[in-house]
């Protein structure tokens, strides 16, 4: 891990790599997240910058690369996707942050994007599906129940597309 972070840093930088952060644009060269429609996303919930520019430090590359991996609880990646998730952070998926993520599963051509309707019908169905106490929102427990009830989010770590 640590190579992997320090490779990321120009030559000069690489020997107080442990002190370094590392910009999102290198972030997002990582094989694994160069295709990931949530990449902005996830560098956004895994920087602890505090000029919110979302890059990362050692310590924050390590969580992301923890939770992403084969023995992170189903629990943890749960709570990571929900953030990802949730792309206004207020605590909640609401209707706009299900457009977004419908949205990014689907791409943004317009031969792939869904129709009002569709997207109006598939918003509906999810929620009428999670939101337990039907406030019209997601939130944490009420998305960790429908991940619970899904044995594919563990296997493929919930985040891949």
């Amino acid at each position: 891990a640590y190579k992997r972070f320090s490779e990321l840093l120009p030559k000069e930088e690489r020997e107080n790599a442990c002190s370094a952060r590392v910009p999102k644009s290198q972030i997002l060269t990582l094989p694994e997240l160069r295709a990931n429609p949530f990449q902005h996303r996830i560098c956004h919930v895994f920087s602890t910058s505090e000029t919110r520019d979302d890059s990362m430090s050692f310590e924050d590359f390590l969580d992301m690369l923890s939770v992403f991996s084969d023995s992170a609880t189903s629990d943890i990646k749960s709570q990571y996707a929900f953030r990802i998730f949730d792309f206004d952070d207020d605590g909640t998926l609401d209707r706009k942050d299900l457009e977004r993520l419908v949205n990014c599963l689907t791409g943004q051509g317009e031969e792939s994007r869904l129709s009002s309707a569709e997207m109006e019908q598939l918003i509906q169905n999810i929620l009428e599906e999670s939101d337990i106490d039907k406030d019209g929102t997601i939130n944490l427990s009420e998305f960790q129940h429908v991940v619970s009830r899904s044995p594919d989010f563990a296997r493929c770590g919930g985040l891949q597309r």
